[in-house]
């Protein structure tokens, strides 16, 4: 039946959307935006403000962004919205990586390798038109998921000023004197068919086999006579130096053996089964473990000496006819093994450092294809791991194996192949960590950084202290040329290097790096060109994306430099922030960002890797097609990103959920002020009943607290905070007791307004807290609030109109909500017992002590209106155990017991309260007294809730 007083109330009514259908409307906000082109419009808005720059470490421009994209660039877009609404101009310039072999391997794919099918330059320029496709898609994804920033102009390394730049950069660098050519060894993957950088190799679990040989001494008097064995010298057995080694393929490249300074080794005499002995050498510590790897049961120690006194004994390669000497090595461990540990300086980083001491033939007879040189005795042409058991083969030929074993460990592979890499020494570029100081640099400029999460300082600072020279090179031909002129006869650089850098860099600038590759000498060197060469090979691309300090933000005219913030994954410590910070230190003495701050990866509901093989795989473009971008946004505010990052269907249905309620609290603030003019119908604070002078003053602490979360990056909080306040301060509280009087009091009545002065404060603060993570839904929110306003609200700052509220001149409300909970509580009791129907089929009486007594005295005939029951009565709590008939029920209160019952009075049609002045006037006969002054009258006075 249809209510005939149904027009006389106050209903909510707002074109707000209640269903989001973000899949829908995202999209036709991203046109808006664009149509009133709202990043250049923001950056006029902030002319002149303070800037926060953070830059942007680039993506590489190859294959369909993923969870871990999506990731990255909201946490930017979020700090970048934030940082404008506190009031700074906060530029976001997008970027992408473009040049390396990633890009490389997808031509070949179609195009075949650079010199065969295809000539180098249409290579390069098939990479080139490779990578622009893939930007553009990688563009459209990323303004998909309601990132604000200058996609029109973003920056590429591949774009020919900043290619420019890159070689200027490497100038800047070889003027520091950091630039060195070495043969050392560095990772080599296979293949790439290039060495890689240490931020390219990941370790994955491998067997190897893992076998001990022995290195006979070359002299056996010698040794004896060391260990103080004169003694037995006559005795002609055996003696050898035991290594053990999970890299048999190494061995051809053996140069000594490195033994520690400080430990103990012993001379071991071992028998075998057929009565034979011989003579082992090895660290003291691991003699028994030894022993019984071997197999050897009877076995006795005949001396022990230092490592120290060891040096310089000579041995014979296991299967070479050549010596090697003792040396002795700080990286000798006695984790495993022997205690003496196999030498070849071509083949690890150690080796090589020791080898530098002791002026060690470096050689590494493996081509870039993995397989040993045709000079290579025994191996010839053998693929290196093809030719572990034929290495083990010929140790034990040669009676020098001692035993084999299979080794499940830790080992380096190339992120981009997944296949297993190798130490291989070839002549590389580098620059030195050491021979400038940039590491002591480097580690003083990490102090001066604010690194978040704090453990982010330790991490990098070990990695700085701890890594070896920079290998900068690389053999492939898509990637910004080492424009360097070598001398043929010396190998030194052009004495004019830093002006032919300069005179190369402005090329460049108009033809892109085609212009070093078909350069001819002469044409820079003139007479000279005959007695220098080209250097061949292009840069580490983390060199392109280390320098973009230099070569985008001392360039844009909207940034600085250094930046206020990067933000990265927490691999980056070994990446960008580490190659920014080595270059930033190298060429202007200082990190090139202010501060750090890292997240998490993504991984499942039960803590997996994402992975296709496992099929985890949530994937962000299936997301904003189903759920929408907000609420994969909210997803990442929600989650704590220092952390890993759990996401699953189900986790993002929760997170839907919750964006729901948040939604829907914002449309039922809007639809209660479609008749609210704020010029005219705002109300004083001083006019204001209490419960909205509170809740308004709670709006504004929120704010305070949200404003600093934003500031320290807390984004999990801003979630926690607006969605409790959401549901329990406002759904459950607020907005639940106000219905009554927004309905059903005249609508230009001070009570009501009061209410809509303070929905219309927390609608305009709330639009705000939102923008930057429910992008999308606070500006179509932004749409539809009352009053006269900007364009957008991006291009506003935080509320700051709200009128400032008397703390102290409030009720005591932490009580009265704990009054209320405790009536709400035995309310659904009575309604699950089905005693009632709603709380306003039933009246309460509470009985209180003094203290009560004197609160609730203050809001006399209001309090109905707060507990929402059709009738309220405060008795003193004295005697009410000894009155049998109240049907009193204790609370968890102390000095508050509570009888209710259900209302015999008739109900208001109106507003459903049950009074017994229903029907007292004859031309209202289904309306209580109250609601006739309400609609017939000067409406009723409300001084409290």
């Amino acid at each position: 039946m249809n209510n005939p007083y149904k027009d006389t109330l106050n209903l909510p009514s707002t074109e707000f959307p209640m269903k989001a259908n973000l899949a829908n409307r995202e999209p036709q906000m991203l046109q808006r935006w664009h149509e009133m082109n709202l990043y250049q419009r923001l950056r006029e808005a902030k002319a002149g403000c303070d800037k926060y720059v953070l830059h942007d470490g680039p993506p590489y421009a190859n294959g369909d962004i993923h969870i871990g994209h999506a990731v990255n660039k909201i946490l930017k877009d979020i700090i970048v919205k934030s940082k404008s609404l506190a009031g700074f101009d906060s530029p976001y310039v997008p970027g992408w990586d473009c040049h390396g072999l990633p890009i490389e391997l997808q031509v070949e794919k179609k195009s075949g390798k650079p010199g065969a099918k295809i000539s180098a330059r249409d290579f390069r320029c098939a990479c080139r038109e490779y990578a622009l496709g893939q930007i553009d898609k990688q563009r459209d994804d990323f303004k998909r998921l309601g990132v604000l920033g200058d996609w029109d102009a973003p920056y590429m390394t591949m774009a020919f000023k900043m290619e420019a730049d890159t070689v200027r950069a490497l100038g800047r660098m070889i003027a520091a004197g950091h630039l060195m050519k070495g043969y050392k060894p560095v990772y080599w993957c296979m293949d790439c068919g290039s060495a890689l950088a240490e931020a390219e190799v990941e370790y994955q679990q491998r067997r190897s086999p893992a076998i001990d040989v022995c290195f006979p001494v070359a002299d056996e008097e010698a040794v004896l006579a060391v260990f103080g064995r004169d003694d037995v010298i006559a005795d002609k057995i055996k003696t050898s130096v035991v290594i053990w080694t999970t890299t048999p393929w190494t061995l051809p490249a053996n140069q000594a053996v490195a033994v520690h300074r400080e430990y103990d080794y012993s001379l071991i005499e071992v028998h075998h089964d057929d009565g034979t002995r011989e003579r082992l050498i090895l660290a003291a510590k691991l003699v028994d473990a030894a022993m019984q790897r071997y197999g050897f049961k009877a076995y006795e120690c005949l001396a022990m000496r230092t490592g120290a006194e060891l040096q310089a004994v000579l041995l014979r390669h296991p299967f070479y006819d050549r010596q090697v000497p003792v040396i002795l090595g700080a990286h000798v461990t006695l984790e495993a093994g022997t205690g003496a540990v196999h030498t070849a300086p071509g083949h690890g980083v150690d080796d090589y450092q020791a080898g530098l001491e002791y002026k060690l033939v470096v050689t590494s007879p493996v081509g870039d294809n993995g397989c040993f040189d045709d000079d290579v005795t025994y191996f010839a042409g053998e693929h290196v791991f093809a030719a572990n058991p034929h290495v083990i083969e010929v140790v034990e030929n040669n009676g020098n194996l001692l035993a084999e074993a299979r080794l499940q460990h830790s080992y380096p592979h190339c992120w981009r192949h997944q296949s297993p890499v190798i130490f291989r020494a070839t002549p590389q570029w580098f620059f030195g960590m050491d021979n400038q100081q940039l590491r002591e640099q480097a580690l003083a400029a990490i102090d001066q950084v604010i690194w978040l999460p704090e453990w982010g300082r330790q991490r990098i600072h070990s990695m700085v202290a701890e890594r070896t020279d920079w290998c900068i090179s690389r053999q492939r031909c898509w990637g910004v040329p080492v424009a360097v002129f070598i001398h043929k006869e010396t190998g030194e650089l052009h004495p004019d290097t830093a002006q032919l850098i300069e005179a190369v860099a402005k090329q460049i600038e108009t033809r892109g790096i085609d212009a070093w590759f078909e350069l001819a000498p002469e044409s820079l060197l003139g007479a000279e060109a005959a007695a220098y060469e080209k250097a061949d090979d292009v840069l580490d691309v983390w060199f392109d994306s280390g320098v973009t300090h230099t070569s985008v933000l001392q360039t844009h005219a909207g940034l600085h430099h250094p930046a206020d913030l990067y933000l990265e994954g927490s691999d980056q410590h070994r990446g960008w922030f580490q190659s920014a910070l080595l270059t930033g230190v190298g060429m202007h003495a200082a990190a090139p960002y202010k501060t750090v701050l890292t997240h998490g990866f993504t991984v499942d509901a039960k803590g997996h890797k994402m992975s296709k093989s496992r099929g985890n795989v949530v994937a962000p473009q299936k997301i904003m097609k189903t759920l929408g971008a907000d609420v994969l946004r909210l997803w990442v505010a929600a989650t704590d990103y220092r952390t890993e990052m759990s996401v699953s269907e189900e986790i993002l249905k929760r997170t839907a959920d919750a964006y729901r309620r948040i939604r829907n609290t914002a449309r039922y603030l809007l639809a209660n002020l479609h008749d609210f003019n704020p010029p005219h119908d705002c109300v004083a604070v001083a006019a204001m009943l209490d419960l909205d002078r509170w809740v308004l003053h709670q709006a504004m602490q929120l704010q305070q607290a949200i404003i600093c979360a934003y500031h320290e990056f807390q984004f999990h909080l801003i979630y926690q905070k607006i969605h409790h306040f959401c549901v329990v301060i406002l759904g459950s509280l607020f907005l639940d007791i106000i219905k009554d009087r927004i309905y059903t009091l005249p609508a230009d009545s001070i009570a009501r307004r009061s209410a809509q002065t303070c929905m219309y404060h927390i609608i305009e603060a709330m639009s705000r807290w939102l923008a930057p993570i429910l992008s999308f839904t606070a500006d179509e929110l932004w749409q539809y609030i009352p009053g006269s306003r900007r364009a957008s609200v991006f291009l506003d700052e935080w509320y700051g109109a709200a009128p400032a509220v008397d703390a102290d001149a409030l009720q005591d409300w932490a009580s009265l909500i704990r009054l209320r909970e405790e009536v709400s509580r035995e309310l659904e009791r009575l309604r699950a017992a089905g005693a009632i129907g709603s709380s306003l089929d039933a009246e309460v009486t509470l009985y209180c002590d003094q203290a009560f007594c004197s609160l609730l005295d203050k809001v006399a005939g209001e309090l109905r209106f707060f507990l929402i029951t059709s009738k309220a009565t405060v008795l003193p709590l004295a005697g009410v155990d000894a009155s049998a008939d109240t049907g009193a029920r204790k609370t968890t209160l102390d000095g508050l017991a509570l009888a209710i019952e259900a209302s015999a009075q008739a109900k208001c049609v109106r507003c459903w309260h049950r009074c017994q002045d229903v029907g007292q006037q004859a031309e209202h006969p289904a309306l209580c007294t109250r609601c006739v002054g309400n609609i017939a009258g000067d409406g009723e006075a409300r001084h409290w809730c």
